[in-house]
This record gives C-alpha cells, sequence and structure tokens, in this order.
C-alpha cells in the first residue's frame, strides 16, 4: 500500500516518513501545496496524510483541487489548528478523517489503516481470507494459525492482494503500490515476488488472469 505524506516542517516530515514506512507502507513525499497537488493528480495513493498549513499553496486548497478532479483516495488532514471550524471545514473540502498536532504516531497510523479498510469495504482490522489471515495492526501474517515469514516487499504485494481480494490486479497497479515513486521500479520484480508467495501459500491461491494479471482467490 503506497501513501502520501505532504509537510512542510522537515523534522516532522521525517518523523512521519519513518513511522509510516516503518508499518510497512510504501511512502512519497511533499513539502508543499503544489508539489502535492501534482503527486496526488499523477500518483495513485491508496491513502494521503496532508498538513493544512503549507507554503505555496495552503491544503485545504489542495484537498478541493483533488476532489474537483475526482481523486478518490482516502485524505488524513493534519493540522496544529484544532478549532472545531478548521475540522468543519477540512471535512466539507473532502477530508476523510481530522488529527491535530500534536499526535501519537500510534494514533496517526490506527486512523491511517481504517481510512484504507475502509476504501476496499472492510470493517475488521483483520483481512481473512480462507486460512489465511493479515493483521493490518502489526503487519502480521499467519496461515491456518502459523506466522509466515515475508520480507517487506512480498508484505506489501500481499496486502495489496488482500485488500482486492476476489479481483484482478494488474501488474502495473501492483508496481505502483508498492513502491514509492523514487525507487527504481521493475515490473519483472512483482513476478518474482509473486513466485515467492506462492511458495508460501496452498497452491493456487493466488491465480494468475492471463492477460490482466492476478487474483488472489476467496475460497467458497
Amino acid at each position: 500500500m503506497r501513501v502520501l505524506i505532504v509537510e512542510d516542517e522537515p523534522k516532522l516530515l521525517i518523523q512521519l516518513a519513518d513511522g509510516v514506512a516503518a508499518a510497512g507502507y510504501a511512502v512519497d513525499l511533499a513539502d508543499n501545496g503544489v508539489h502535492a497537488l501534482h503527486l496526488g493528480n499523477t500518483e495513485p495513493y491508496d491513502a494521503v496524510v496532508l498538513d493544512l498549513g503549507l507554503p505555496k499553496m495552503d491544503g485545504l486548497s489542495v484537498l478541493r483541487q483533488w476532489r474537483a478532479s475526482a481523486r478518490t483516495m482516502p485524505v488524513l488532514i493534519l493540522t496544529a489548528r484544532d478549532g472545531w471550524h478548521e475540522k468543519v471545514a477540512g471535512i466539507d473540502a473532502g477530508a476523510d478523517d481530522y488529527l491535530a498536532k500534536p499526535f501519537h504516531m500510534e494514533e496517526l497510523l490506527a486512523r491511517l489503516r481504517a481510512l484504507i479498510r475502509r476504501s476496499g469495504g472492510h470493517a475488521s482490522a483483520e483481512l481473512v481470507c480462507g486460512p489465511l489471515c493479515l493483521d493490518t495492526r502489526n503487519s502480521r501474517v499467519t496461515l491456518s494459525g502459523q506466522a509466515l515469514t515475508l520480507t517487506s516487499h512480498e508484505y506489501r504485494v500481499l496486502a495489496y492482494l488482500m485488500h482486492h481480494q476476489g479481483q484482478v490486479v494488474s501488474r502495473t497497479a501492483l508496481v505502483e503500490h508498492i513502491y514509492a515513486q523514487d525507487f527504481d521500479r521493475d515490473s519483472n520484480t512483482v513476478e518474482v515476488f509473486i513466485g515467492r508467495l506462492r511458495k508460501k501459500l496452498p497452491a493456487d491461491m493466488i491465480e494468475t488472469v492471463r492477460g490482466l494479471g492476478y487474483r488472489l482467490a476467496v475460497p467458497p
């Protein structure tokens, strides 16, 4: 899953990037509204953490332009302004949630997980597909109750498939959602990660849909 973090305070931006990346997400960064607007309009994000007080273009203007352009990714507004009118303005502009500074990283991650789950139609923090269970709270995957050992990229591929289980996911979509923008992407490596996952999962659980991509099969 891929997240855009928009924050103009350098120290906080790095803290957010480290915390969100440590939770298993691919992370892109922007420190001003113009850059954020461009990234949000051109890259596919599973969620955005957006500060309101940004240089060049404020966060509310960025958000309004995204929504006017039919960009529907979940957005968590982050701001030092905690008055009720700022919350109302953010929600009316199209925000999905609101967190005022100062905050605990654990709360931000919990809200981020919830936004991503809800956008995919999942209510629980645990994503279940037959004997396979992915706990989004601790990035832990189990198969029939036994923990699976996954690399960070194997986890990202499986997490994206779990969030979209039963749906065909193209190789391009996987590449766009497991790598940050500045990563040297190679679509062929997705096949490598799929191959490794298949060795750790029940046979035929990850289906290849010829010419289209992959699908995590939902057991009957």
